[in-house]
């Protein structure tokens, strides 16, 4: 039997793989696609989202929704993957349109419509924040939310205390976690180290020779130069199809602990922390007023390198 799936996604050029991993799973019926401003805007990230499921040859119903974070302004990425989010390589505009709903509207129908839905988000959490604002029996209704996002061990990728997707509307990724979802926290240091794509893995999937292939190498482009000036390491870094990965196979993820998580928005110099209770402390006495109110999560702190880039060899064709 199918699982149903819900994708939320600022669509840059390493969410376009995460999307490829989903809509050529055998077991997941992607039931929707949301699109946020992120890594680019909202309308351009919709342009992606249309152009992979396109060239997926799926059939998969696409919203477009917020143009900016909840209170702050946009601050887009295209430094790390190009003015169109997919390394300028000039992809053509698909021929399906996004759908008439509003994300946060497809959203709720779809968590209503399908429950026990996997909710995976690659992006800022403002749609699935205003969902909740709107509708906060849906967070019952959700299975697992798998979210893409935060820093919890280490330094982030856009500040040294945060993470991207979390630093761009850290008011909403408080509310998903204050909201009462099944999350998943899945952070930017796994798609590090040796879950790279380095040249061998690189060389690999460019043999398979299929179009999937050749598309998830060459959308990168960019995201290879920037990743390599941000950390000095060579390769392709993969955040959104890690995640997705796990989204699709848990036990990816091996090694998993359950804690209170924040996150900080009022500190610009650690706006967008994920702030994890690693110690289980924020009981204590001293603590109970300021983390009264922290959400919890399911936070992965390693993967299994080898069945991740599995995952996405066969997703790319091999």
């Amino acid at each position: 039997m199918a699982r149903d799936f819900l994708i939320d996604t600022d669509t840059a050029s390493d969410d376009a793989v995460a999307l490829v991993m989903a809509l050529g799973a055998p077991d997941v019926r992607v039931v929707a696609i949301t699109t946020v401003a992120g890594n680019c805007g909202v309308a351009q990230a919709t342009r992606n989202a249309l152009y992979t499921v396109e060239l997926c040859g799926a059939s998969v119903p696409v919203y477009a929704g917020e143009e900016k974070p909840l209170v702050r302004g946009h601050q887009n990425a295209d430094w790390f993957h190009g003015r169109d989010g997919m390394g300028d390589h000039s992809y053509p505009a698909a021929r399906q349109a996004a759908g008439d709903l509003h994300a946060v509207d497809a959203i709720i129908a779809a968590i209503e419509g399908h429950p026990g839905l996997v909710v995976v988000t690659l992006g800022p959490l403002t749609n699935l924040a205003l969902a909740l604002a709107r509708k906060p029996g849906i967070a019952g209704k959700v299975g697992r939310c798998v979210v893409m996002g935060g820093a919890p061990c280490c330094e982030g990728n856009v500040t040294p205390a945060a993470e991207y997707n979390i630093w761009v509307d850290p008011e909403a990724a408080r509310i998903v976690l204050r909201s009462g979802l099944p999350v998943e926290l899945i952070g930017w240091q796994l798609c590090r180290g040796p879950a790279v794509l380095h040249d061998g893995d690189i060389t690999r999937i460019l043999h398979l020779d299929t179009q999937l292939a050749r598309f998830a190498i060459e959308c990168n482009s960019r995201a290879r130069e920037a990743y390599r000036e941000q950390t000095g390491e060579d390769g392709i870094s993969l955040p959104d199809p890690v995640a997705m990965s796990i989204a699709l196979d848990p036990s990816v993820g091996t090694e998993w602990s359950e804690h209170s998580v924040d996150v900080e928005i009022q500190s610009e110099l650690t706006r967008g922390m994920t702030v994890v209770d690693k110690l289980n402390v924020a009981g204590d006495d001293r603590n109970r007023n300021v983390w009264s109110e922290a959400g919890r999560a399911n936070v992965c702190w390693s993967i299994d390198t080898a069945r991740w880039k599995e995952s996405l060899y066969q997703a790319l064709g091999e």
